[in-house]
């Protein structure tokens, strides 16, 4: 229960934060958009996604979606090589992802739960990457990336167990050192620019 109400919270937090960053300028409201967003993906990963299985699979669709369109901004926008090869890498990684959740849910027979949108706190966030300035543009993208990665691991750990789904189960298990080699390399890129 003091799960779902951090949930709420958060999730209202982030509504009004993204219904208020209107503007093309990046601000301390797009930080702490992202701040924001950052918590309320890791409780709904932990509270929705992790339990049940149409979840799980809308939110590990959404995160491969949301992944591949943030590396290509990161492959027009970056300032480092480092940063590129990053994107590079994820965007292999979430697009190979992707295609084996199709397939997992395919034999589950349910292909309608795969995102095909992204949703605005993931929205939110593309906008600002889009609208960082130059030189606040790599920080801004591992910081996001370190979000979204912790996330991923805990959607993907909560469901590795699931008895229900097991093709899903072994996506999730099958995913999980990938989406952790991501964290490690954005935790470390990122650090060597603080």
């Amino acid at each position: 229960m003091r799960k779902a109400i951090a949930f709420t919270s958060l999730l209202a937090g982030a509504s009004l934060l993204v219904a208020c960053s209107n503007n093309n300028e990046p601000t301390a409201m797009d930080r702490a958009e992202d701040t924001v967003s950052a918590g309320v993906g890791q409780v709904s990963a932990n509270v929705m996604g992790a339990n049940n299985t149409e979840s799980y699979v809308n939110s590990a669709s959404m995160g491969d979606l949301y992944e591949i369109r943030s590396a290509d901004l990161a492959l027009q926008h970056g300032q480092s090589d480092e940063v590129k090869e990053l994107a590079r890498m994820i965007k292999a990684d979430h697009t190979e992802a992707t295609e084996k959740l199709r397939t997992a849910v395919g034999e589950a027979g349910e292909t309608s739960w795969i995102a095909g949108e992204l949703d605005q706190r993931r929205k939110g966030l593309l906008d600002n990457l889009t609208n960082a300035a130059n030189g606040d543009f790599d920080k801004i993208y591992l910081q996001q990336q370190v979000a979204a990665h912790e996330e991923a691991i805990a959607l993907h750990s909560g469901f590795a167990d699931n008895a229900e789904a097991a093709q899903l189960s072994a996506h999730a298990q099958a995913v999980l050192p990938k989406i952790r080699a991501h964290l490690e390399k954005a935790q470390e890129l990122l650090a060597a620019k603080s």
